[in-house]
């Protein structure tokens, strides 16, 4: 009795293995995340490459020839508008000034000498005149002077952040010398160009998307503008796209990429994330109604809306998708047979 027992359980028990392992295969199929494939309105979006810049940027040049004495800002430092940033060492320009400011005073005591002669009939009108008249060049040259000794003291023309210092202290400054670069980070924009053929289309579009590859960021862009203008040698127009503020890790200079929205259309999409790829090969996994999974093979389109992309063919309306695909292949890796 206990041999006929135990080959009665030895039989049963491959089955039994066999249906657990299927429970188990349909316990983990329902689990996964799926979406099922239909048509739907999606953006149609003209894609192109650009650059932040910042709206509001001052390249801080010196007015006044001279030795660079003081340095007190570094590039990554936040500025007030009026701060000090540098001296320049303008002994020169001060001996000017001195020189302008006694001009001044001499010319001025001419003229009232003049005018006091002139008064008791000695000199014609004419020299008061031309009295009156070397006041006014000596006056002017003296504020002059006074103004480049001003200029000396370089102060930051807006609130901002220091994003290069170009001058070293102790290097020579001259008049028009580049010395920083302040830029308003609280006002930023991308600048994408357009091929001239696609300029007639541009015109009507009001919504775009700024997308970030490097740091996964995408934000809806606060206005477009498409500038009247090309470049004579690539032959595009430049748009330019207005960022929200409040993004503190975007920085003039970075690449950025622009989606234009030009339209809307009935597509089928998946998710990017959905979509194994091998090579040149797309694929995702699809759930049929058996709780089944299997790997289909798909022809993409180009991307659409966020982070989708239209499905050409390889699937139908109705068909399950696993928006998952680590979690589907691990599900029918386990409900493959053993050496399989």
């Amino acid at each position: 009795m206990p041999d006929h027992t135990h080959r009665r359980w030895s039989l049963w028990q491959p089955l039994l293995a066999s249906l657990a392992a299927a429970v188990s295969l349909t316990v983990q199929a329902q689990a996964l995340p799926v979406m099922i494939m239909q048509p739907h309105p999606v953006e149609l979006t003209l894609p192109a490459d650009a650059l932040v810049e910042a709206v509001n940027q001052a390249t801080v040049a010196a007015q006044v020839a001279g030795r660079v004495v003081e340095v007190h800002v570094d590039a990554g430092q936040a500025v007030r508008k009026g701060d000090l940033l540098m001296k320049i060492d303008a002994r020169e320009a001060s001996e000017v000034a001195a020189g302008a400011s006694a001009q001044y005073v001499n010319a001025r005591a001419h003229y009232q000498r003049t005018v006091s002669l002139r008064q008791q009939g000695f000199v014609s009108q004419a020299a008061v005149d031309k009295a009156k008249a070397d006041l006014d060049a000596a006056q002017a040259a003296h504020g002059q002077a006074a103004v480049g000794v001003g200029h000396a003291t370089v102060r930051a023309p807006l609130t901002g952040i220091v994003a290069q210092r170009l001058t070293e202290m102790g290097e020579m400054a001259t008049p028009g010398k580049p010395l920083l670069v302040i830029h308003d980070p609280q006002g930023l924009r991308v600048t994408a160009s357009i091929p001239q053929y696609r300029v007639p289309q541009m015109h009507a579009v009001r919504q775009a998307r700024i997308e970030f590859p490097e740091l996964g960021k995408v934000v809806d862009a606060t206005s477009v503008t498409l500038l009247p203008t090309a470049d004579a040698a690539t032959h595009v127009s430049p748009v330019r796209v207005g960022l929200p503020p409040g993004f503190a890790d975007i920085v003039p200079g970075m690449h950025a990429r622009v989606h234009f929205v030009v339209g809307r259309a009935n597509k089928m999409t998946v998710p990017q994330t959905a979509i194994v790829r091998r090579g040149e090969v797309a694929a995702v996994y699809v759930q049929n109604e058996q709780e089944a999974l299997s790997l289909r093979q798909l022809r993409l389109g180009e991307p659409v809306g966020t982070g989708e992309v239209e499905v050409l063919a390889g699937l139908r309306a109705g068909e399950r998708v696993v928006l998952d695909p680590v979690k589907a292949a691990v599900a029918l890796k386990s409900a493959s047979p053993p050496g399989k």
